[in-house]
């Protein structure tokens, strides 16, 4: 049996029902009142601690744009080429821990218990875990990466004055084999898509729902670090893990939610001549947030659940018409090629040293574990929110697997049908487009144009509802102590300061440049959070009766 210890250093044996046993009280520290006819229900000091450092940091920022522009410039820089080798070795382990429990016979253990039953369909509980998961990032780079990749692989490798490569191909590029490119390139986008981003996401919830439901812990961070801080967990040990959890979460929303405004405003200028500036996209992250704000006030049934269920509606008459709309047999053929390709390349795209693609490793692999990082406190937390009474092997597959294999469809339908229209109609305008409107210069060579650009502004739209929605309520629960049901205010106002954060560091700092620096430099202490948590999950699943 588990031995746990306590803060005394004592050893005690776990019940054999596997509940830990705790004198700490959902609530216990926090700080109930209200300020007019809101009431709040915050943590002490958690709540405070991160408030203030938001509402630092946008003053700061407001009021030294300069200095704050060459911050974060310097941030990104050190830690994409300092700690590109942590990233990518971190994603490895996560994604061997999450194969081997799939496996083992800790699959078998449920979550919630012997007699657990699920609180959702199949059809919701993916619906749910996708969108909020990766869905506005399928819609911004679903064209664009695999177009990205195969360009640079066709353009081949090149060498700078300091002996180091200077151009962005992944691994030995493709040298004019315009095939091998087209291989090459859509294996490097679902390796930034696939098993890795899912298996972040997967340690997070896994060990937010054992230790929530089967160890009857509150639903934050710091319970699933109990086995190895016991009592302390409770104390500034546990207010450190989850500050840091709500900065990645904060930070993780904002890039994309300035990324979706950046898309949305370029398909808006497709279709009505909206200008691309700095004003509509503000004006486009304000209505989205509003948008957000009424999900977030219905609540988790009314809210999240529907859109995330009419949003896969959407994005899969999306994919069945650009499949139809495309070299279609050629795109069904190439799901198995990629998808083959892919499993080819893996070792070497998972390789953390030796590497000489350093631009493609740290430019886009370490900047892409950061940002999945980043989302995984707020993704992890609403997956186990939606996964009670799943085995721990059915939540695997259906978390890691499952979603995996869509997003290989997707990158497979969307990019290829991209990389067909240059190789074989000639057609470059996707190809010389920005980046945000490379989607709606693909969708332009197609029928039906307005109609189906008009669909794309719609999901980049509501796919960061559903993101904003559920990361406002994860926010909430953390800075409130794992309460689920706390006042709806304060939803609200994590809610309106995603908005905020993504206005001031659109506006007052470089742009969707500072976004990505700030995903960056706080998804890198959060790794080191997700490794420990690594060694908890499995003592705590030792620890559960079979």
């Amino acid at each position: 049996m588990t031995q746990i210890s306590d803060t005394d250093g004592s050893e005690a044996e776990t019940p054999p029902d596997g509940l830990i046993q705790t004198d700490y009280t959902i609530g216990r520290d926090n700080i109930e009142g209200s300020v007019g006819p809101f009431g709040f229900d915050v943590h002490n000091p958690v709540f405070a601690i991160s408030a203030f450092a938001v509402v630092a940091f946008v003053i700061f920022t407001l009021a030294l744009p300069a200095q704050a522009d060459a911050l974060f410039s310097a941030m990104f820089s050190e830690v994409t080429k300092g700690f590109d080798w942590f990233f990518i070795g971190a994603a490895d382990v996560f994604v061997l821990l999450c194969l081997v429990l799939v496996i083992s016979p800790y699959g078998k253990i449920r979550l919630g218990g012997r007699d657990a039953t699920p609180d959702f369909s199949y059809v919701s509980w993916f619906s749910m875990l996708f969108a909020a998961g990766m869905g506005i990032g399928l819609m911004f780079y679903g064209v664009s990466e695999p177009l990205s990749h195969f360009s640079s692989s066709m353009g081949g490798t090149a060498t700078g004055a300091d002996g180091l490569r200077s151009d962005w191909a992944p691994l030995g590029a493709a040298g004019g084999n315009a095939d091998e490119a087209v291989r090459l390139g859509m294996a490097a986008s679902i390796f930034h898509w696939a098993l890795h981003p899912w298996a972040i996401y997967a340690i997070l919830a896994l060990s937010l729902a054992l230790f929530s439901y089967n160890k009857g812990l509150p639903l934050t961070i710091r319970s699933a670090f109990y086995p190895i801080f016991g009592e302390r967990v409770w104390g500034w040990p546990g207010h450190v893990i989850d500050i840091l959890a709500v900065f990645a979460t904060l930070f993780g929303l904002a890039t994309s939610l300035g990324l979706g405004a950046a898309q949305a405003n370029s398909g808006l200028h497709k279709l009505f001549g909206v200008p691309i500036n700095s004003t509509a996209q503000i004006v486009l992250i304000i209505a989205i947030t509003a948008i957000a704000l009424f999900s977030v006030i219905r609540g988790l049934e009314a809210g999240v659940k529907l859109l995330s269920e009419i949003n896969m509606g959407l994005a899969f008459l999306l994919l069945v018409f650009v499949l139809l709309a495309g070299p279609s047999l050629l795109l069904l053929t190439g799901i198995g090629d990629y998808l083959l390709a892919y499993l080819e390349y893996l070792p070497a795209l998972s390789n953390p040293v030796g590497r000489e693609d350093v631009n493609f490793m740290q430019g886009w692999t370490s900047f892409y574990w950061a940002w999945w990082i980043s989302w995984s406190p707020f993704v992890g937390m609403f997956i186990a929110r939606v996964s009670r009474g799943r085995t721990v092997r059915e939540f695997l597959i259906s978390v890691l697997l499952i979603p995996s294999l869509v997003c290989v469809i997707w990158m497979s339908v969307f990019g290829g049908a991209a990389i067909s229209q240059v190789l074989r109609d000639g057609y470059t305008a996707v190809q010389d487009s920005e980046l945000p409107l490379q989607l709606f210069a693909m969708l332009d060579a197609m029928p039906l144009t307005a109609i189906t650009s008009f669909v794309g502004i719609v999901l980049v739209i509501v796919f960061f509802v559903t993101s904003s929605d559920s990361g406002s309520l994860v926010i909430d629960t953390i800075t409130s102590g794992g309460k689920v049901d706390a006042p709806v205010p304060q939803r609200v106002f994590w809610c309106l300061f995603e908005g905020v954060v993504a206005i001031v560091l659109l506006l007052s700092a470089g742009g969707l440049k500072s976004l990505q620096s700030m995903v960056i430099s706080t998804g890198l202490p959060f790794t080191v959070v997700l490794l420990v948590m690594c060694v908890a999950i499995w003592r705590g699943l030792a620890s559960e009766p079979r």
